[in-house]
């Protein structure tokens, strides 16, 4: 049917089909703007004006735009704008998300700016609480909400005609070497309610910077406006899906019902020969190769397990059979003319009967490889012991135990997995796919689809969110078998539902700890026990469980410390890499088991954490027990500002004000009410030693500017960004002058990908090599040509600065004089290097994490009020990005303490597989967040940076648990806090 309707203030004409959204019709014909998050309204990625009015495009059908206005952020900008660089006009909003960092990955910047817009256009001074409203149909799985909530905020008082100053990194406070002084300038206001508050929102747009000593810099430390950000807040193609492709065909899965079944007989006759249909496969069309879904370095660590079909399923949402069909609708209809037939087998859901004798068996099969014991359903065990527990608690005057549950939770990324798979004109295989670990993708694929790797090519655009799922192949190679039986481009994309429930998870842990401790609160033996449930597929199983050990266990420098690990299979989603990569985990039982000690010996909570934390010159003590990468020297701890991080943290939350401070915890008039107030320190890695490597290349053009090609993948987290800084930084420019392209397996530099917090730390270094190497072409250069102009000069004397090279007496070449002259005029050749770089270190993060809390006593509502983190991520390259992860982590690790789980009934299926059900942060109900951070000067670090991205997800879940334990003196040991937890601890305490 042909529809009529005006399209960012142009009238056109559509050709639509009956019972398709507005969202698949504007995609359709170009309008990428308009993004896919859901199907069922929740997420609000696909948010248009209809007549002024913000609606999901997904649910509204495109026969009800017929006739009325739509607007999506291809049209912004016009009379309410502000240039951005001298280019084209940008809207206010455009602008002042641009500005402020507020675009993380930018898959829901469009949405945001198209529904403050209608905030704005009725509203000229909103409050904070109107802007936070506004978005609240907008979910931001990245940002934390508060720097968009910042942005509209600035973008109003520009369209008032405000004066605004500048972003800048000038308050950031000095500290003196082995001296760190509380913040003076940009400390948050206080008031009665804590730091802020919903109508109080901190003016300052930077994070409280305790800045290291080191040399003045330009470009590095400072808050420069990410590479990436004009593209994402236009809305322009930027993303995996946004492309169009002569007949691209639509790949769909038939998935089981069942949590654990043999497929004994399937009809795929009909399906084949319904009109459209192009391919059917299943698992006897392809060859039955073993693989590892996780992106590791090779050789992978883990279980080979998994088949790209099969002829045994193993949870819900497992793979039967799949489709390449002219449309999403007959791509459906012959997945549901498929026929199957099921012997049904005993399941096993939870991990404490996995290892039981007579558990169903998951992976029996003689295929599968590296897996630690098929017969108990042991993907993996890990065995480590430092010293003698035994002896420790032997010797401890106090020994306490207790068992944690930490739940499985979903990354929720808002773009869901997606793949766009095609031959090139040279007969070579493109995968387009929105992936963390590009390179890893090709290397583990070749094998399964029998291509050699060079004959794949792996293209990873913008991410729109990944935080460790897209660390997977996941549909890359079913989508590919599809292009190779039917020679014809293939898009594959989740639903929101197979996402949940398809895809990957959080692993969820039942961890045990025993402690003891002598009467002066020295930790004297530290013991965990992790049974770690990996679900179906060994994906990760290993390595996650080896970092709750590797990190948490690390904290407190006990000279006695043991760790064991099982990681089982069930009929469950299988679980794989997470933000924090089994760390978060660890810190949840380990930092609600300390505050337990704390409790019941009458110790000081922060007394107790620094006497017994691990500290600055001493053995990192897990280093020589256990390594995720080869085997290396034990590492030592050359920087740690956790006692600053500790200091500044509680100054800003008021802890000593608080904390013990019975007139706090209540609520005047309102005795049902509790206040509390909680904390948690910890640590994460930086990278993975003698293991992760990274490389990136830099070419000088004629014009002087520089093509930056880096293999590292930016998700969202501005790399891309960080390492342009520093490339500025070495060969005295700013960023502007820099074309930066990342993940791209013909064109850029080899990269494990974007996991264990090492872009900054590894592709860093790599990159500071390459720009050195070109720095030092630069040099030679200019010193032949500045001598042709009087008094030699020698290279090495030589400075880069201001787009130019400097000699002492003040003569200078600028770099387009230097381009020129190499490329056109004398001795030319082309000016560029290749840096690498592997670490035989890995510097870990410190922080320290605070929580304040309201609990409701009559029903057992828990609300978050504040959250505080003070970082040692090193010297801070990007203050604004960085801050942009910590207060993203942070909401999303409250997130698994308080609200997020995934649930199951008794046949394995999910019972909560779309946003709203399964419920994450919204932006009027995140707490006040506060980011401070502790500078300390890393020297294996490029410019003295350590990881940032990681860490803060390590820490909100058990401060907010502690604060709950502060509040009401009950103990909520297994996340998350549910209300109805909270209530039927309060009826047993009585």
């Amino acid at each position: 049917m042909e529809l009529t309707f005006r399209l960012n203030n142009k009238e056109i004409h559509f050709e639509s089909s009956p019972g398709q959204t507005l969202l698949a019709l504007l995609r359709a014909n170009g309008v990428f703007g308009v993004k896919h998050g859901c199907e069922t309204g929740e997420c609000g990625a696909c948010a248009v004006l209809v007549d002024g009015k913000p609606m999901n495009a997904c649910v509204m059908l495109a026969a009800q735009a017929s006739g009325r206005n739509i607007a999506t952020i291809e049209g912004m900008g016009g009379a309410q704008m502000r240039g951005w660089r001298g280019s084209e006009p940008l809207h206010a909003l455009q602008s002042a998300f641009i500005e402020t960092g507020a675009i993380q990955c930018g898959y829901c910047t469009p949405a945001m700016i198209v529904a403050a817009s209608a905030l704005l256009a009725e509203e000229t001074s909103p409050s904070e609480m109107q802007v936070r409203e506004a978005l609240t149909g907008v979910l931001c799985r990245c940002t934390g909400y508060l720097k968009p909530v910042q942005a509209i905020l600035r973008a109003a008082a520009m369209l008032r005609g405000e004066e605004l100053p500048p972003i800048t990194s000038d308050d950031a406070i000095p500290a003196p070497p082995g001296l760190f002084s509380p913040p003076e300038k940009n400390e948050p206001a206080i008031t009665d309610h804590g730091i802020g508050g919903q109508t109080a929102l901190r003016t300052t747009l930077m994070p409280t910077m305790i800045v290291a000593p080191s040399d003045p810099l330009q470009y590095v430390g400072k808050p420069e406006v990410k590479v990436d950000a004009l593209k994402l807040a236009q809305g322009h193609p930027a993303f995996t899906d946004d492309v169009e492709m002569r007949g691209m065909l639509v790949g769909k899965l038939l998935l089981s019902p069942h949590a654990h079944a043999l497929i004994k007989h399937l009809d795929v006759s009909k399906a084949r020969a319904l009109p459209g249909v192009h391919a059917v496969l299943t698992h006897k069309d392809i060859p039955r190769i073993a693989y590892t879904t996780a992106g590791q370095s090779d050789p992978e660590p883990g279980p080979h397990d998994n088949f790209s079909l099969d002829y045994k399923v193993r949870y819900v949402g497992d793979r039967v059979a799949a489709v390449a069909a002219e449309t999403p609708e007959i791509a459906q209809k012959a997945l549901d003319l498929i026929e199957v037939e099921y012997e049904l087998l005993p399941a096993v859901l939870d991990p404490l009967q996995s290892m039981e004798p007579g558990a169903p068996l998951l992976h029996d099969e003689e295929e599968s490889w590296r897996v630690e014991d098929k017969q108990h359903n042991l993907a993996a065990v890990i065995d480590w012991e430092l010293g003698d527990v035994e002896a420790g608690f032997a010797q401890a005057d106090y020994v306490f135990e207790d068992v944690y549950y930490s739940p499985k939770v979903q990354q929720t990324p808002i773009e869901p997995h997606v793949v766009v798979t095609w031959w090139d004109e040279n007969d070579r295989l493109i995968i387009r796919t929105s992936t963390q670990v590009p390179f890893h993708v090709r290397r583990i694929l070749a094998p399964v689809l029998g291509l050699a790797e060079k004959r794949i090519r792996v293209i990873k655009p913008r991410i729109g969110g990944g935080f460790g799922v897209k660390q997977e192949v996941l549909l890359e190679d079913i989508c590919a078998h599809l292009t190779i039986v039917t020679g014809q481009p293939v898009h594959m994309e989740y639903t929101r539902a197979e996402e949940f429930f398809a895809s990957r998870t959080r692993h969820n842990m039942v961890l045990t700890m025993k402690t003891g401790v002598m009467q002066d609160g020295t930790i004297v033996a530290n013991a965990m026990h992790a049974l770690s449930d990996t679900g179906a597929s060994g994906s990760h199983a290993m390595t996650v469980a080896g970092n709750t050990g590797h990190k948490a266990m690390a904290l407190y420098n006990a000279p006695n410390i043991k760790f064991h690990a099982d990681i089982v299979y069930t009929n469950k989603v299988p679980s794989g890499a997470y933000r924090g990569y089994g760390v978060p985990q660890g810190f949840w039982a380990l930092e609600i088991h300390m505050e337990r000690i704390v409790h019941e010996l009458g110790l000081d909570p922060l007394e107790f954490r620094l006497k017994n934390a691990i500290k600055a010159g001493d053995e990192h003590p897990v280093s020589k027990m256990w390594s995720e990468g080869r085997e290396g020297a034990a590492e030592t701890i050359h920087t740690c500002g956790l006692p600053e991080c500790v200091d500044q943290a509680a100054t800003a939350i008021r802890w000593h004000d608080r904390y013990q401070n019975a007139r706090w915890h209540e609520v005047p008039g309102k005795p049902h009410l509790r206040r509390g107030i909680g904390v948690a320190t910890v640590m994460q890695g930086t990278a993975i030693p003698n293991l992760d490597m990274g490389a990136a290349s830099i070419k000088m053009n004629d014009d002087g500017s520089f093509n930056l090609l880096v293999g590292a993948t930016d998700l969202g987290t501005g790399s891309d960004t960080v390492l342009t800084q520093m490339a500025a930084e070495v060969l005295g420019c700013p960023p502007d002058d820099f074309i930066t392209y990342s993940s791209d397996t013909d064109f850029t530099p080899f990269d494990k990908g974007a996991y264990a917090s090492s872009t900054t730390y590894i592709s860093g270094r790599a990159t500071v090599r390459a720009a050195e190497q070109v720095a030092t072409q630069i040099r030679e250069v200019a010193a032949r040509m500045i001598s042709q102009d009087g008094q030699a000069v020698e290279s090495d004397d030589l400075v880069l600065r201001d787009r130019a090279t400097w000699a002492p007496d003040g003569r200078s070449v600028t770099h387009r004089e230097v381009g020129l002259n190499s490329l056109h005029h004398e001795s030319q050749h082309q000016i560029m290097a290749v840096g690498s770089y592997v670490s035989p270190e890995s510097p870990p993060p410190f922080a320290a994490q605070f929580a304040t809390v309201t609990v409701d006593t009559e029903t057992g509502q828990v609300t978050v009020d504040e959250l505080v983190m003070a970082v040692d991520s090193g010297v801070i390259i990007n203050p604004v990005t960085a801050s942009g992860q910590i207060e993203g982590g942070m909401v999303q690790a409250a997130g698994y303490g308080v609200c997020e789980e995934l649930a199951f009934d008794s046949q394995g299926r999910g019972l909560n597989d779309r946003f709203g059900p399964y419920w994450i942060y919204r932006a009027d109900d995140v707490p006040q967040l506060t980011t401070i951070f502790v500078e300390t000067y890393e020297e294996s670090g490029p410019y003295g940076a350590k990881a940032v991205a990681e860490i803060p997800l390590d820490g909100a879940g058990p401060a907010i648990a502690n604060a709950v334990y502060d509040a009401i003196g009950v103990l909520i040991k297994d996340a998350p806090l549910y209300p109805e937890k909270i209530w039927r601890a309060l009826q047993e305490k009585g």
